[in-house]
């Protein structure tokens, strides 16, 4: 289950610049938002990066050229894996993975 909404916003004299919206899986806390949005702002393209804990949702302002795919395997790196995506085994991986990140990203905000 794929859930992504693109909005594009041209503006005057710039590169056209895209909103999309990602759902992911593991999204619990401050901790988490924070090592997303360290590392998906490494991305280049990617201007600015809103994480919405209660919906679990990844919102990513970039330039039209920018490849979402890198973008989605570095959330799935991570352990926050677009929803629907990982599955058994892999999915269990990607949880651990997450506890890391988001021990990582609580101690980054300190």
């Amino acid at each position: 289950m794929n859930k992504e909404s693109t909005n594009n916003k041209a503006k005057k004299g710039t590169i056209s610049e895209v909103e999309t919206t990602i759902k992911i899986d593991n999204l619990s806390c401050e901790g988490c938002a924070n090592t997303i949005q360290k590392a998906l702002l490494k991305i280049d393209g990617v201007e600015k990066v809103k994480i919405l804990l209660e919906k679990e949702e990844v919102k990513i302002q970039h330039k039209a050229k920018t490849d979402l795919l890198h973008v989605r395997e570095n959330l799935k790196d991570l352990g926050y894996p677009e929803t629907g995506t990982t599955h058994g085994l892999e999915k269990i991986g990607r949880n651990l993975k997450s506890y890391v990140s988001c021990a990582i990203g609580r101690l980054e905000n300190k």
